[in-house]
């Protein structure tokens, strides 16, 4: 194995105090406007104005107590939220409600609240809603077990406050959550956590969250030892990565291509090229499917080592194996080759790779047709541009129109009018520079019938602007 030199132990963060609770939710005795409204909503005062009475006598209209949390629910979702003027004070009628003694929050309207805050950014309004929860949870929990739908509002709630950066928050409603559920944390709510930490470059943070997270017999996932492994990579502790490898098998989670991608790039960042390409084919033996990613790893890696070459190998040898992934574009291959003035090798390529169903993309033949022209290769680009459209695939009108241009330069201009027609029917739209091209050949040859139908055909389609043009093009073939 290519991993077993580099193993050694991983070191663990010793674990940080939780942080302090905040206040309790407001519950004020009416619904009161908010102090601080989302813009371009209008801020209001707490003043008993017409706009405060206005929206008693909306809630009096809609809502008649005594009321449920269906009723509740439906008014906040069908009729407040479609009002311009009142749909801001969402949340304050569903702190009102709760100071009502007949009426208690369920699941639904806790739900529904969670995400509504979290959709419109008010994420301190959602950190109240959250400790509200846990001090008047869910009447579900009312009998041995919790509510079942608790942790998918904190799982919703958590991954807001880690987009939004405020991990603090995130880690504040994680332990909110745990004071509320039955037995272990979701491992899907444990890796939210521990992705905000790594993208947010709180390494340490993450590490000490897995390690809070392994105390609590919480059984890591495949996506939790990718994140891990990655923030290792990005903080340059390779040899770290590869430990927790290690303990990824031991603990009898499978590595994924995630996996091995980010363990080869770091390979590759340390330039241990052999190793890289090792855990490849590694990769391979213990059937995980290669994907474009890898391969552009690999090759990418490669070429900036300069080992273009060896490049070329190992995508050959993965096409004759069937293991080049479908839709691979390898047209950075292409383009170092013609960098280097190895064109030959390029064209080798492609053919070798779209003889066994590898077909290259548009960009990767443009590449080539270019290096060829470059190179005054007038035949093979001609060749290859024939192949194209027979697979099927058309040049634009720029590249096209320079193959007939030096098709045509060595008196082949009717070999360059059938690459014409054949474009034509692959859905090709030829220019007024392709028929001049065209009738500038013939005229050169000596083939005035030739050409007089391709000039013809193009004053048909609309390229020839006045008569004078017609008759200079014309005068063409007799001098």
């Amino acid at each position: 194995m290519a991993l077993r030199r580099f193993l050694k132990p991983i070191a663990k963060p010793s674990p940080s105090p939780p942080s302090p609770p905040l206040s309790p939710i407001p519950n004020p005795p009416l619904p009161a406007p908010p102090v601080t409204s989302l813009s371009p909503l209008p801020t209001l005062t707490l003043s008993p104005n017409s706009h405060y009475h206005h929206l008693l006598h909306f809630v009096k209209t809609h809502l008649t107590p005594p009321f449920t949390p269906d009723s509740l629910l439906h008014f906040l979702k069908s009729k407040l939220h479609y009002h311009p003027s009142f749909s801001l004070y969402d949340f304050h009628i569903f702190n009102w409600a709760s100071t009502i003694d007949s009426y208690r929050h369920n699941h639904s309207t806790f739900e529904w609240m969670a995400r509504t805050l979290a959709i419109t950014n008010r994420l301190v309004e959602l950190r109240d809603l959250l400790q509200f929860m846990t001090s008047n949870p869910c009447p579900c929990s009312d009998g041995i077990f919790s509510c079942s739908r608790t942790e998918s509002i904190f799982q919703f709630s958590i991954n807001a406050f880690c987009k939004a950066r405020k991990l603090d928050d995130a880690a504040f409603a994680f332990e909110c959550m745990r004071r509320l559920i039955d037995g272990k944390p979701n491992v899907v709510i444990c890796n939210c956590l521990i992705h905000g930490f790594v993208k947010c470059g709180r390494h340490d943070k993450a590490l000490e969250f897995y390690d809070k997270m392994i105390r609590d017999r919480v059984k890591p996932d495949v996506f939790t030892f990718n994140i891990l492994i990655s923030s290792y990579c990005r903080n340059s502790q390779f040899g770290m990565a590869l430990d927790l490898f290690k303990e990824m098998r031991e603990k009898g989670c499978n590595p994924n291509v995630v996996t091995f991608n980010t363990l080869i790039k770091g390979f590759f960042r340390e330039r241990k090229i052999e190793e890289g390409i090792e855990i490849a084919y590694e990769m391979i033996e213990l059937g995980c499917q290669l994907s474009s990613v890898t391969c552009e790893i690999l090759v990418d890696g490669l070429c900036k080592e300069g080992q273009v070459l060896r490049a070329c190998e190992i995508l050959a040898d993965l096409s004759r194996k069937r293991l080049l992934p479908n839709g691979y574009d390898y047209f950075v291959l292409v383009e170092a080759l013609c960098g280097k003035g190895d064109v030959a090798r390029a064209l080798e390529l492609i053919y070798e790779l779209w003889n066994q169903g590898n077909a290259p993309s548009l960009i990767a033949c443009t590449i080539l047709i270019d290096g060829l022209r470059s190179l005054g290769k007038t035949e093979e680009a001609f060749r290859f541009s024939e192949k194209m459209l027979k697979e099927n695939i058309v040049l634009d009108i720029v590249t096209f129109n320079s193959v007939l241009q030096e098709t045509c330069h060595m008196q082949r201009t009717a070999d360059a009018n059938k690459l014409r027609l054949l474009a034509s029917r692959k859905g090709l739209k030829p220019d007024g520079m392709t028929y001049r091209i065209l009738v500038s050949g013939y005229a050169r040859e000596g083939s005035q019938k030739e050409g007089e139908r391709v000039l013809n055909e193009m004053l048909d389609r609309g390229f020839i602007s006045d008569l004078a043009t017609y008759n200079k093009l014309m005068n063409g073939f007799s001098n």
